[in-house]
């Protein structure tokens, strides 16, 4: 049975989700790096929100860890690149928390267009100071919206219905979507100096940090009034302090920080900014809402194989999971054979999808393939992190699409280019499940791959089987399958399947037969 341990405080429902689905799930909150570090590898998966760090101590100590899912958007808490080292997949809940977030920061504007949170304290001290609080309308001002994402366009519908104008600064917003949501499309230099109000609503990335800095701000126009619900990381603070101090910018509303809590930070005495404790996603329904979606995403993933809203995975639906599970295996046996009879430097890796598998999801097939071919050559490698790997090592990755799957309803190619040429490999499904290999090295078979095989390449002469038998039956090994192939030149090749471990010195002698090429003991799993 997969455990999963909740680390921190989230809605009683994801409990009760995992158990439903029969996931035996662990709640321990609070846990010191110490503490956590001590009995994360009991568990296959870990469900967190913001407090827990899932740091390379605490990956490095999870030996069982399949993966780890974030109640919420950000992953700024998890070590990513650390996980897919290790082969674990990261997961987050996009969308659970979208509106309420999108909800906070227009009740942020409005309170900064009013200065609501200033106002009330001094009515409540005694004061009726009419004149000291005059606000700004929203209606007719420009909304500068710094990411036009899942939570920048239901901030901006709901900006439009207040009569704002709306504009977005976005690299990954389409012409198109900007059109569908009635918002300008702009840069960020052109939005600096148009915008009355600015919204950020972008992920925190090595191109964001700091994208509202001393420089940026003085572009800004004049008196504009800054939001921040995303993340404390896009804006320079002491850049801003300055400028809220000098006029420049009249006002900030922030619910995120560089560092949280900030304590007693410089920026909260100032009466021009509006400052909240990261309250964003803090509804009793979002909570509800991300809570259930990634034990739902989780428990899909630990049972089904099905992989949803993972930032280093391609995805896979849970309808798709049953149908791809053949492929990936059948995949992942021809990049095992490949990797076990290859000797040399890769150089290249093409996979060609025909017939039924090229209209396949294949992103999981590739990764698949690659764990299988680089598994035999490296350690720790596995679906999430074989693409990078290869990444890493210059290894060029191809996929091809074909309708024509040459006499089979489906199949998959494997090719791989080494320093000394190219070695391929196709294989095809019986009964819809069934991985059989029926292309070795441009030799034709239909063989089923079992835990240990011997693979051979000889001549094409009269003897080789007979003289193969003796040397297994000469040392007790037991055949249980013998698949033979031959090509037009003369060569042949045998994968055949044994009951017993081949001893080295038995390979020898197999190697030593007249005609014999090659021969190589494989394992599979």
């Amino acid at each position: 049975m997969a455990r999963v341990l909740i680390a921190d405080r989230m809605s009683p429902r994801a409990a009760a989700l995992f158990g439903h689905r029969g996931i035996e799930c662990v709640t321990r909150v609070g846990l010191s790096q110490e503490e956590l570090s001590g009995i994360i590898s009991d568990f296959d998966g870990i469900a967190v929100r913001s407090a827990t760090k899932v740091t390379p101590r605490i990956l490095d100590a999870a030996h069982k860890l399949r993966v780890v899912g974030r109640a919420g958007i950000g992953v700024d808490n998890i070590d990513l690149n650390g996980a897919t080292a290790r082969g674990v997949i990261v997961m987050n809940a996009p969308f659970g928390n979208s509106v309420t977030t999108a909800e906070h920061s227009i009740a942020l504007l409005m309170a900064l267009a009013r200065q609501i949170p200033a106002a009330d304290r001094s009515t409540r001290g005694g004061g009726w100071e009419k004149s000291r609080f005059m606000g700004v309308e929203l209606a007719g001002k420009t909304l500068g919206l710094i990411g036009c994402g899942n939570i920048g366009s239901l901030v901006a519908a709901r900006a439009q219905g207040l009569g704002m104008r709306v504009i977005a600064a976005d690299p990954f917003l389409s012409p198109d979507r900007a059109t569908q949501l009635g918002v300008e499309r702009l840069e960020l230099a052109d939005l600096l100096e148009r915008a009355d109000f600015i919204s950020l609503h972008t992920p925190l990335t090595d191109a964001t940090r700091n994208i509202l800095n001393a420089e940026t701000l003085a572009r800004a126009k004049p008196g504009v009034r800054i939001v921040n619900c995303a993340r404390g990381g896009l804006i320079e603070e002491d850049a801003l302090q300055a400028a809220l101090e000098s006029g420049h910018v009249a006002g900030a509303a922030l619910d995120v920080y560089r560092s949280e809590p900030p304590g007693a930070h410089p920026l909260f005495q100032l009466d021009n900014v509006v400052a909240t404790p990261h309250l964003g996603a803090s509804t009793g329904e979002a909570q509800d809402k991300v809570a259930v979606q990634i034990a739902e995403q989780m428990a899909d993933f630990l049972l089904t194989g099905a992989v949803t809203n993972a930032l280093n995975m391609p995805s896979v639906s849970a309808e798709e999971a049953p149908l791809l599970r053949p492929y990936i295996e059948l995949a992942r046996q021809l990049g095992s054979f490949a990797g076990q009879i290859t000797e040399t430097g890769l150089k290249s890796v093409t996979l060609t999808y025909a017939g039924t598998a090229s209209g396949l999801n294949n992103r999981p097939i590739t990764a698949a393939a690659l764990e299988g071919l680089l598994a035999p050559l490296l350690a720790n490698v596995n679906a999430v992190n074989a693409p990078v790997v290869a990444e890493e090592r210059n290894i060029e990755v191809t996929t091809v699409e074909r309708p024509n799957a040459d006499g089979y309803q489906s199949l998959v190619r494997l090719t791989v280019g080494t320093e000394r040429g190219e070695r391929t490999l196709a294989g095809t499904l019986f009964q819809e499940d069934r991985p059989r290999v029926v292309d070795v090295e441009g030799i034709s078979m239909e063989a089923r791959l079992g835990p240990r095989m011997l693979y051979t390449r000889n001549r094409d002469k009269p003897g080789f089987i007979g003289a193969l038998g003796s040397a297994l039956g000469g040392q007790g090994i037991n055949i249980a399958t013998f698949h033979l192939g031959r090509d037009r030149s003369g060569a042949a090749s045998a994968l055949v399947e044994v009951d017993e471990p081949v001893p080295p010195e038995v390979i020898a002698e197999i190697g030593a037969l007249p005609n014999v090429i090659r021969v190589k003991l494989l394992t599979f799993n």
